[in-house]
């Protein structure tokens, strides 16, 4: 099954993975609080404004995750001290699905997100967003939960064994989803996150 670009979260854990049949040649590179997903040297050129972003990006409330430039200033909002719902759903709204062939929508998730208002639950917690064509889902998790671009574009329950951020970003990119191209993990830590990337090497 070919679902695209997917994410899961968890309280504890997430990941990301770009699943790709247009642009395979892409990598994710890890850079002091963030993961960026961008070509490989020997990709093709191209103007297609979905292909380079960060991915995770860390923030002192939480760990954002997505797939697109949306990442970005979800994880400002977090910074500011949005509530994690707010601090999803208006960047998600404001810049709405891609406007590329396929309508593809625009996923996100909060990872070890710590005391926030909108959230449901003591210690960490996680969200997990879309914004598709036809709706806006943000919602409250707690148990790994995954959303993707195509097929399984609701929030729904996925089996993440993974308890650390390397094991997630192998999960995912071992998944049998089809076209993987590359994945992102990331986990809380007493210290604050720990993160990891795979790529097809």
């Amino acid at each position: 099954m070919y679902v695209g670009r997917f994410i899961v979260v968890s309280p504890e854990v997430g990941a990301y993975r770009v699943s790709s049949r247009s642009f395979p040649n892409r990598k994710a590179t890890t850079r002091d609080d963030t993961i960026t997903v961008g070509p490989t040297a020997d990709a093709p050129e191209t103007d297609n404004p979905y292909i380079s972003y960060n991915c995770v990006r860390l923030t002192d409330r939480g760990a954002v995750l997505g797939n697109g430039s949306h990442v970005d200033p979800i994880a400002e909002k977090l910074a500011l001290g949005y509530p994690a719902k707010d601090a999803l759903a208006e960047p998600l709204l404001a810049l709405d699905f891609e406007k590329d062939d396929y309508d593809t929508p625009r996923i996100a998730g909060i990872v070890g997100l710590e005391e926030d208002p909108s959230a449901t639950t003591d210690g960490a917690s996680a969200f997990v967003g879309t914004v598709r064509r036809d709706a806006l889902l943000v919602e409250e998790v707690d148990e790994p939960t995954l959303v993707a671009t195509y097929e399984r574009d609701s929030p729904g329950a996925f089996d993440l064994e993974a308890t650390d951020a390397a094991g997630a970003a192998r999960e995912l990119y071992d998944h049998e989803f089809e076209h993987r191209v590359c994945a992102a993990g990331v986990a809380a830590t007493e210290d604050g996150f720990e993160t990891a990337v795979v790529n097809d090497d």
